[in-house]
């Protein structure tokens, strides 16, 4: 584990009797008074949220032009890479053939720096106070 001091929360699926669950416990927190009304809001919020996504994916569909595909859409989920898949996967293909590397061609030869003799020794500064 990358960090062993948290904790993990796995959510897991929604089934019906979690649900129900849920419903009972809004019940007895918010009244049967109250209750039509908070689950209208929660109505309008899923359909605002809904809205939302769609538009989204919609701007995305248009700046990505017509070569995107929804199955495209698919393969960016990331959900989908379970890294035990992926290494399986790369154990059971067949390897590739090795191709032969071709020879490099030979670089050119540098050619000889000719340097010329100096004719008179420069004269260098010297401070003799410097540290």
């Amino acid at each position: 584990m990358p960090f062993p001091d948290r904790q993990v929360i796995y959510a897991a699926p929604m089934d019906p009797t979690k649900l129900l669950f849920i419903a009972v416990l809004a019940l007895f927190l918010v009244g049967p008074e109250k209750l039509p009304d908070y689950a209208a809001r929660l109505g309008r919020f899923v359909r605002a949220a809904r809205g939302m996504l769609d538009e989204a994916k919609d701007r995305v569909r248009d700046e990505l032009g017509p070569d995107f595909d929804e199955e495209e859409w698919r393969k960016l989920d990331p959900r989908q890479y379970d890294p035990r898949r992926i290494i399986r996967d790369a154990l059971l293909e067949p390897p590739e053939p090795r191709r032969r590397e071709e020879e490099p061609e030979p670089e050119p030869e540098p050619e000889p720096v000719v340097q010329r003799a100096r004719t008179r020794p420069e004269l260098v500064a010297f401070d003799d106070e410097a540290t």
